[in-house]
């Protein structure tokens, strides 16, 4: 954890990782078997972003999501992971994943936030 982390309140970020921890598990998105692919998620200590976090980051979408509280996150799981669908109103920028020299599918999103 960072020793003063300047984007996050180090509370509001453990509360909104647990929360992704627990609908991962809860919703079954850990299960290799889903037909949407499985969803991996980790943690970082700093995406480089220094406001609006914690920061949620959809890969291989490239999403990237400010201010996410445990609140959020229930919302952008159940409709941009599960849904497809994501929420324009809270994403701070897009870096989408292209792979170079391949056309093959993408794999299924994953997510990261930081929690400081």
């Amino acid at each position: 954890m960072p020793s003063n982390p300047l984007c996050v309140d180090p509370v509001l970020g453990a509360a909104s990782w647990s929360r992704l921890k627990e609908l991962v598990r809860e919703l079954g998105l850990e299960d290799p078997a889903r037909p949407g692919g499985v969803v991996l998620r980790s943690k970082a200590d700093c995406l480089r972003i220094c406001a609006a976090g914690p920061i949620l980051l959809i890969w291989p979408e490239g999403i990237w999501y400010g201010g996410v509280t445990p609140e959020r996150i229930e919302r952008i799981v159940r409709e941009h992971v599960v849904g497809g669908t994501p929420i324009e109103e809270w994403i701070l920028r897009r870096t989408p994943f292209v792979p170079a020299a391949s056309t093959a599918a993408l794999p299924a999103p994953a997510a990261s936030t930081t929690a400081a």
